[in-house]
């Protein structure tokens, strides 16, 4: 009879979990991939090749939005269960509050797993696919590289500034500058008044008129004017497409690189994608903290949730009480993501930020454990 009311539960909780993951991660979805939408349609590209890259970066949603689901399902239908008094059956059969607590903890460990697993390989082979479908479709970003008033620098070894577009098509005061990566301390920078994206023999080329041409190479430097010239933009490469972020490299490669850099070979090449050097070594390991630790958040959260099991619907505060429990995982869940972003910033914060979670879940459980033994 146990068995059947648990399974009961969780069979509800995992339901609920299914659709508002599905619902809320398409309402992220479109969101996001409306901001692509002109991206990738204006160079003439169908539905195909838009549908297709914003759907490799759904596995990234899910993971993101995971804790919040669970944490939402779990006060669902554990407060569902309460107000329909079908926690009153649990009680009755001789179940403790502290067993339905393991229970839920219990629960929460599949979700860790599963969390762990969507973070260390499935969405970064989503992101990857994602960079390497844009790569292989060629798509023409360079319309996108000239946007006003802004510094440019998405292309590899090259930074694009223009004052205005007017018109449509002709840019004006141009600033480009070239670093030169075989040679250190070279570098080329060329002003021109205006300028226009051209195409030419399948190639695409910046047609640039009345400027100069600045070469630098360490302290020396030597310049021209030029009434026009032909800028080659297709020699350059897309940083975005052509090389893959830590992010979108699964746990083996990653623990692979530091193995290889605690082993004295920091800069031996690891799949042709990654150089391992101390720089590299340390954003890997920022990176895998990151997959691991929001994962632990998840028994905290069940705990939080099954503190409605100590409120009595006969309380006036019933209703008051629910919220602060809601509220209070929604805070826990800000943390984490706050957490994320600053963890790198000093040791202390990596200890407090690794303690601060673990430290309350273990608070919580005796706090569940005196107040389950005294009810009891």
């Amino acid at each position: 009879m146990k068995k059947l009311l648990f399974a009961h539960f969780l069979k509800d909780t995992l339901f609920f979990f299914l659709i508002m993951s599905l619902s809320l991660g398409l309402i992220v979805w479109v969101i996001q991939a409306v901001n692509y939408l002109d991206f990738i349609t204006e160079d003439g590209h169908g539905f195909y090749v838009y549908f297709s890259y914003t759907l490799y970066n759904f596995p990234k949603i899910i993971h993101r939005i995971l804790p919040f689901v669970f944490f939402v399902s779990l006060f669902y239908q554990i407060n569902r269960y309460e107000l329909r008094n079908e926690l009153i059956i649990f009680w009755a059969i001789g179940v403790s509050k502290l067993q339905f607590i393991r229970i839920v903890l219990s629960f929460s460990l599949i979700f860790i797993i599963f969390q762990i697993i969507i973070g260390a390989y499935i969405s970064p082979g989503g992101q990857d696919n994602a960079r390497n479908f844009i790569r292989d479709s060629n798509i023409d970003f360079f319309p996108s590289l000239f946007q006003e008033g802004k510094f440019i620098d998405v292309v590899q070894n090259l930074s694009i500034f223009i004052d205005s577009e007017k018109p449509v098509g002709t840019y004006n005061n141009i600033f480009l500058k070239e670093m030169q990566e075989s040679s250190a301390g070279k570098s080329k920078v060329i002003y021109a008044k205006s300028g226009s994206l051209i195409n030419r023999e399948g190639k695409r080329y910046l047609e640039l008129f009345d400027g100069n041409v600045v070469n630098i190479d360490g302290s020396k430097t030597n310049n021209f004017s030029f009434e026009k010239i032909d800028f080659d933009l297709m020699q350059y490469e897309s940083k975005s497409t052509s090389y893959p972020k830590i992010q979108e490299l699964n746990n083996y490669l990653l623990v692979k690189c530091l193995n290889y850099y605690l082993q004295g070979k920091a800069n031996e090449m690891i799949s042709e994608i990654l150089t391992c050097n101390k720089s590299s070594v340390k954003n890997i390991k920022e990176e895998l903290f990151k997959r691991f630790y929001k994962p632990i958040y998840l028994p905290l959260l069940s705990l939080l949730a099954c503190l409605i099991f100590f409120i009595s619907k006969e309380n006036k505060k019933f209703t008051f009480y629910r919220y602060i429990i809601f509220f209070a995982g929604i805070v826990a869940i800000v943390i984490s993501e706050i957490s994320l972003r600053y963890v790198s910033n000093s040791v202390l914060g990596l200890y407090f930020f690794i303690a601060f979670p673990l430290l309350t879940i273990l608070g919580l459980y005796i706090f569940t454990y005196n107040k389950s033994k005294k009810n009891y």
